[in-house]
């Protein structure tokens, strides 16, 4: 089955954020709808680090992105959600 690999960049809400947290949430979250692949963390300023989520998501679910951002959104400690890029693997 074809999957999109999709980067999505997650804000906490607080600075300094416990990632291993975060992590968890995201992964619980997302159970049954996506897969994470890997985490990354990138800092941005000020002692904020964003974490990097690169999911997998079957890409035949229709309107399953839409759900995976309305998941993340809904996560307490998370103040806001940008997909980065996404792309189709084989």
């Amino acid at each position: 089955m074809t999957q999109v690999l999709v980067s999505i960049k997650i804000f906490p809400t607080d600075a300094p954020a416990d990632m291993p947290l975060l992590k968890d949430k995201v992964r619980k979250a997302l159970e049954g709808k996506a897969t994470i692949y890997k985490y990354e963390e990138e800092p941005v300023a000020f002692g904020l680090v964003a974490l990097v989520a690169h999911v997998l998501v079957p890409e035949d679910a229709q309107g399953r992105m839409d759900e995976v951002e309305e998941l993340l959104k809904g996560i307490s400690g998370i103040s806001e959600v940008q997909v980065m890029v996404s792309r189709r693997i084989a």
